[in-house]
């Protein structure tokens, strides 16, 4: 699948630092920052999730030891 993505010369002069610093493309820069940019924003959520649980389930429990 092909697609045309349009960078600022600003945004384009950061992917060309970022494909060189890693030894690779700017395709290939851009896309693995896609993927690692949505991997963050998964793990941000589920760890967002899980302290929810933890407060949930033992909020009281801290809330008493802190006393």
């Amino acid at each position: 699948m092909s697609m045309t993505l349009r960078l600022t010369d600003e945004q384009d002069a950061a992917l060309v630092i970022l494909a060189q610093a890693q030894g690779i493309s700017k395709n290939e820069a851009a896309a693995r920052a896609i993927v690692e940019q949505a991997q963050a924003d998964v793990r941000r959520d589920e760890v967002r999730r899980m302290t929810a649980d933890v407060v949930q389930r033992y909020g009281p429990l801290l809330d008493r030891l802190a006393e």
